[in-house]
């Protein structure tokens, strides 16, 4: 079908956007695992629960941690072996939660669920809740939650937006495995009870939109624009709705899901396969050899640089993620997780260590802002530990935190980290 032009939204930034180290690099299997430690908290939400102990033998696809609550999801065996240890770990973000640590075995065993054939609308949800899977576009959200939402929706919005600097995990999978995409997304389609779909690219992915053209799903193609991928601003430009403040978007009658859910959400129907592993972009000027890697979860982030050729010597930062949205490492002692999109080795050219200096009162961060709030005064409030004022001027609440705000900033303030501490106290206090 072909595609129609989306909309237009106001603000934003636009960025180089680096893609080009890693776009035309086909998918590759990582393999040579000796061990994984896979964390029990990949997603929001309570931690899944440990149902193996040590010196337990696992299948590759086996249960290993129980989902916790509504708000939670199951976790599983991305090898088969042995385990080695439950505990407590840290995650290279500054934090840590409890991971089931394997010892990977000579055999490849799996443990995968039978395939549903002609699946009901509550078969197919029922089984992307048995198989763990969470939003893959970053936040991780639980998917089977998404599709029991609080209103009627009319409309699946597909996310191959892929805005963030430097990652084409989406992009290779889209070129890849259209057609495993286009049918986890009629089964999600079917779980929520709605026909019609909607798939937005931006249009710095001219291949992945012509490989979708030539199918029965609307595509959008999108401006190359950050944070276009973000889910309210995608929602208007494939749709023209607008999600009400502090709303979901249920409330626009659209349900959001990332072309990597549904990618593992094809393969939990009808191949019975939990989400054990995901397509992982490896770039930055920081690594040999850029490249797109299908990795186990919970492999160690070193063995993805040393499938790349290794680590430049002029390499000064390491992110998880995108350089926006993404996650500054303390080093490679983290391992691959359902929401690791991006391993980015950054050199000192493609990073800004200048010291933050006073505000000049410039505007701009609040010029590019895409919910119109004022990053400025957040940080000014946050910085005096009033945090209900720097909701009630800032609109720290309605962020998104999509960074373009310190992106813009030419103080270099730290207006990204401000928003977060101010929302963390927030909530600590509701």
């Amino acid at each position: 079908m072909k595609a129609t032009k989306g909309k237009f939204f106001g603000r934003g930034v636009h960025i180089h956007d680096e893609k080009a180290l890693s776009a035309a690099a086909p998918i590759e299997t990582l393999t040579g695992a000796v061990e994984v430690a896979i964390p029990l908290r990949q997603h929001i939400g309570k931690p899944a629960t440990p149902v193996v102990e040590a010196g337990s033998t696992v299948k590759r696809g086996q249960l290993i941690g129980k989902a916790d609550g509504m708000i939670s999801a199951n976790v599983h065996a991305s090898v088969a072996g042995t385990v080695k240890a439950v505990e407590e770990r840290s995650d290279g973000k500054g934090g840590s939660c409890v991971h089931v640590v394997i010892t990977c075995g000579e055999t490849n065993e799996t443990d995968f669920m039978p395939p549903l054939a002609d699946a009901s609308a509550e078969e197919i949800a029922q089984r992307v809740q048995d198989a763990g899977i969470v939003g893959m576009g970053g936040a991780g959200f639980p998917t089977a939650v998404k599709l029991k939402p609080r209103t009627k929706v009319d409309t699946l919005v597909l996310n191959g937006a892929e805005c963030e600097p430097y990652l084409n995990c989406d992009n290779r999978i889209m070129l890849e495995s259209r057609d495993k995409i286009v049918r986890g997304a009629k089964y999600l389609a079917k779980a929520l009870g709605i026909e019609n779909i909607v798939i937005g690219i931006e249009r710095n992915k001219p291949e992945a939109i012509a490989t979708f053209e030539e199918t029965d799903l609307n595509v959008v193609a999108l401006k190359k624009q950050y944070p276009m991928g973000s889910e309210k601003h995608l929602i208007y430009c494939c749709t023209g709705r607008k999600v009400p403040l502090g709303g979901l978007p249920a409330d626009a009658g659209v349900n959001v899901q990332n072309v990597m859910t549904a990618l593992a959400v094809c393969e939990a129907v009808e191949e019975g396969k939990p989400l054990i592993e995901r397509v992982v972009t490896v770039s930055g000027r920081g690594v040999e050899t850029p490249k797109n890697l299908l990795c186990p979860i919970g492999v160690p982030l070193s063995a993805l640089t040393d499938a790349c050729g290794g680590i430049k010597e002029e390499t000064v930062k390491y992110v998880a993620g995108g350089p926006m949205t993404g996650t500054a490492l303390t080093g490679l002692d983290g391992v691959v997780t359902k929401t690791t999109s991006g391993l980015l080795l950054l050199t000192a050219k493609e990073t800004n260590s200048d010291e933050p200096t006073p505000c000049i009162n410039c505007g701009k961060c609040a010029d590019v802002c895409p919910m119109k709030l004022m990053p400025m005064q957040t940080a000014f409030y946050t910085a005096a530990k009033e945090y209900e004022n720097a909701n009630k001027y800032g609109g720290v609440l309605s962020c998104i935190e999509c960074g373009a705000c310190s992106y813009i900033c030419p103080a270099r303030r730290p207006l990204a980290q401000s928003i977060k501490t101010a929302k963390a106290e927030l909530r600590t206090k509701k």
